[in-house]
């Protein structure tokens, strides 16, 4: 079991995705809980084979990948993800704690290793220092599209150098929006990276908060930034619709 221990958030403010690829199911659920409650969101897969495949799929910050699993084991599933040139950070998790287990670990592509039982405290630590050394250099400050300026270290916002007060959800739309610039952003993608919503719960709360971030960061511009690109989704860009 995990030690119980007090919750802190990532540092740099932004919404943390991870991958857990752990068999035990309690585990794995206490994790997602826990992750959750820390502002951050987590995918479970309970094999290798299965959390292989939602890793080369899915858009992570961080792997937290349990050593011993069923279909495929946790080593093997890290050597083909580096074979395949994904270089996601790896926090292994593994009961087998000699110093040649965790070198084996280390070697087969792990960024860290941890031991079993562990305090949750400590795995949050080194998943978040994981994701912050992941994060070129150059995106962990600021995105920039026009005149529009988000400032990822002091949670300032911008546009023509006019200050532009968000509210945390409404920043951290644009945040994803600015990160993705000129690509389409679907539904799906902002229920998933943005709500941490797995499903549609099939109500207007994407295009009510659309609507207001619109309002603030294009009122009173001569360009407009936001566009929504029908039955698609929306995008950011300095540009045409």
């Amino acid at each position: 079991m995990l030690a119980s221990s007090q919750i802190r958030t990532w540092q740099s403010g932004e919404l943390m995705r991870v991958l857990v690829i752990e068999d035990d199911r309690e585990t794995a659920q206490f994790l997602r809980k826990a992750l959750k409650e820390s502002g951050h969101a987590a995918d479970i897969a309970e094999d290798g084979e299965t959390g292989l495949s939602l890793a080369q799929e899915g858009n992570y910050d961080v792997l937290i990948v349990d050593r011993m699993l069923p279909r495929l084991d946790g080593l093997s599933a890290i050597k083909e993800l580096r074979a395949k040139d994904m270089r996601t950070p790896v926090l292994i998790l593994s009961a087998l704690g000699d110093v040649d287990d965790r070198v084996k670990g280390l070697r087969a592509g792990g960024d860290d290793y941890l031991t079993k039982p562990y305090a949750y405290s400590e795995l949050l630590a080194r998943v978040e220092a994981l994701a912050r050394r992941s994060v070129p250099a150059e995106q962990e400050t600021r995105y920039i599209v026009g005149g529009l300026v988000l400032d990822r270290l002091s949670h300032r916002v911008t546009r023509d150098g006019e200050p532009i007060q968000l509210q945390p959800r409404e920043y951290r739309l644009l945040e994803y929006l600015m990160k993705h610039a000129g690509q389409v952003v679907t539904r799906t993608m902002l229920l998933e990276h943005v709500w941490d919503y797995h499903f549609d719960p099939q109500t207007n709360v994407i295009d009510v908060h659309v609507s207001r971030l619109r309002g603030k960061i294009d009122k009173n511009f001569d360009k407009p930034l936001l566009h929504t690109v029908r039955g698609a989704g929306y995008t950011i860009r300095d540009g045409p619709g």
